[in-house]
């Protein structure tokens, strides 16, 4: 008797576990049940942003389709929500009032937005009330109301300074629309850039058209009138910053509520094992934005320091990907199989990137130290561990900043603000752990004018030109060779772009490389 197995959420994740366990649909091996609560099949979120400035389309942004998996067999219900799961009798109860059985129960809830504590708006985190106007830019609704305010050239106020926020703004500016960033600290990116970098990123959004207001404490939401619109932020400061749409950009937080609901032990995500499953219930699982993997062993070195979930999608698919090799094994040949399953690799620290239209950030790893500072540079020194060193340059002027963090010549720490080339080499050396050259200026120059002008870059085809799907530049150029001749070609066959989108530009170089050698 084949095992059913239901799945919680339809987001990028959910929809990666899917795809994976097709073939195991097909042959009868399982069954398979996906429970989304919005009425679209699952898209790329992550994308929202650039369809809300009318850079793509819903179109492309949708990675399933919800006829097609019923004709492979999959049971899809998408406007639905699950109230609660009965433990005891394995059973999701449904908002539409159908209770459905599960041998199997996998967690791909993902993560809502955190909506601040404003005056004028209602931050209940289960059904948060935003006046017209206000948006958390989450999904295809609220990209249709940051696509009418853009096309209209009005007034975008975002409040936050991490990525989405820069990007959401950046791209609104370059579109037409009036924006203005705002930001606690003195610079956006505060815990994960250093001063410097911090101080260069901030004077090339400026230069991008974007207004920055750091150091800002917002206290409330000002409408045009009882029920109306929109129209101001206000700061603790008493001053005002007047606008037509107010994007909040915040953070995101794991929807744990399910688990919490029915029992499980809960943190920041939902606790599981290196095999991805629930503490004390081993047939449920969790994935995606909402597992927080975390080992109920106290002896684990990997998890004492382990954090929340990451918020990326990368980790995601992969761990997606897993499960799914995981379930088919148990499926097909047993609990005892599936234990001998190698467990899920730790995850390496991400790297951050910010690309947009003339900037170009990248940072990873620990770059809070200075090189004079002599407390943080001895750090771990008394275990026995070398000292770290910190080569640093900057050209303000020309919005250029390179800071590498070492420890025996092993780069721990980066940050590269408009420096694209040495930016790509630093991330390539710290996802390997590789060593830096002794000469650490060898890496500037990557970005000189003799390297720009001969379209110098990284020749490695094993380095990884997509973090979200894992894709080299090799396996890019496999598929180019095999007839590729786009982007969005190569993305189909390879899943490369179809995360952040930050490879993008890197895709197409591979391709033009390509047929530029053949021209040749």
């Amino acid at each position: 008797m084949s095992e059913r197995i239901v799945v919680v959420g339809f987001g990028p994740v959910a929809s990666r576990l899917v795809d994976e366990l097709l073939p195991a649909v097909r042959s009868g091996l399982v069954q398979l049940l996906v429970v989304g609560q919005e009425p679209e099949a699952a898209y790329n979120r992550v994308m929202v942003a650039e369809l809300g400035v009318g850079r793509t389309t819903a179109e492309a942004l949708a990675m399933a389709d919800a006829s097609d998996l019923e004709a492979d067999g999959v049971e899809v219900r998408l406007g639905v929500k699950v109230k609660r799961i009965d433990r005891a009798r394995q059973n999701v109860v449904l908002s539409d009032g159908n209770s459905e059985h599960y041998d199997r129960l996998v967690f791909a809830t993902g993560s809502r937005p955190v909506i601040p504590n404003l005056t004028g708006l209602n931050p209940d985190p289960s059904q948060p009330v935003l006046p017209p106007g206000v948006t958390a830019l989450r999904d295809l609704r609220d990209a249709a109301v940051l696509r009418s305010a853009v096309a209209e050239g009005k007034r975008v106020v975002v409040l936050g300074g991490g990525v989405l926020g820069l990007e959401t703004a950046l791209a609104a500016s370059e579109e037409g629309a009036q924006t203005t960033v705002v930001h606690n600290g003195p610079f956006p990116l505060g815990r994960s850039i250093d001063r410097g970098s911090g101080s260069v990123l901030t004077n090339s959004l400026r230069a991008g058209g974007v207004r920055m207001a750091g150091n800002a404490r917002s206290t409330g939401v000002e409408t045009a009138g009882p029920g109306g619109s929109f129209s101001a932020l206000l700061l603790d400061d008493g001053s005002a910053i007047d606008g037509d749409l107010l994007v909040l950009s915040c953070g995101v937080r794991p929807r744990i509520e399910l688990a919490d609901g029915c029992g499980l032990p809960t943190a920041t995500g939902i606790l599981v094992d290196h095999h991805l499953r629930t503490y004390h219930e081993p047939h449920m699982f969790a994935i995606g934005d909402c597992a927080e993997v975390r080992c109920p062993d106290a002896a684990c070195v990997d998890c004492r320091t382990a954090g929340g979930p990451s918020g990326l999608v990368g980790p995601g698919w992969r761990q997606a990907e897993w499960l799914a090799e995981y379930l088919v094994v148990l499926a097909r040949d047993g609990q005892e199989a599936a234990d001998a399953v190698e467990a899920l690799p730790t995850e390496k620290p991400g790297v951050i990137v910010l690309k947009a239209r003339g900037i170009n950030l990248a940072v990873a790893g620990d770059n809070q130290a200075d090189p004079w500072d002599e407390e943080l540079l001895e750090a771990g020194a008394a275990s026995g561990r070398p000292r770290r060193q910190i080569s640093q340059w900057a050209d303000p002027e020309h919005a250029r900043y390179v800071k590498m963090t070492t420890r025996g010549g092993v780069l721990e720490g980066l940050v590269a603000v408009g420096m694209p080339r040495t930016a790509a080499e630093l991330v390539v050396l710290f996802e390997r752990a590789s060593e830096l050259p002794a000469d650490r200026s060898l890496l500037l120059r990557l970005d000189g004018p003799d390297q720009l002008e001969s379209g110098a870059t990284s020749n490695d085809p094993q380095r990884t030109v997509c973090r979200c799907a894992g894709v080299s530049a090799a396996g890019i150029s496999e598929s180019v060779l095999e007839g590729c001749s786009t982007v969005g070609e190569v993305s189909k066959a390879t899943r490369a772009g179809t995360g952040c989108g930050g490879c993008h530009e890197d895709i197409k170089g591979i391709i033009e490389k390509h047929f530029q050698a053949a021209v040749a």
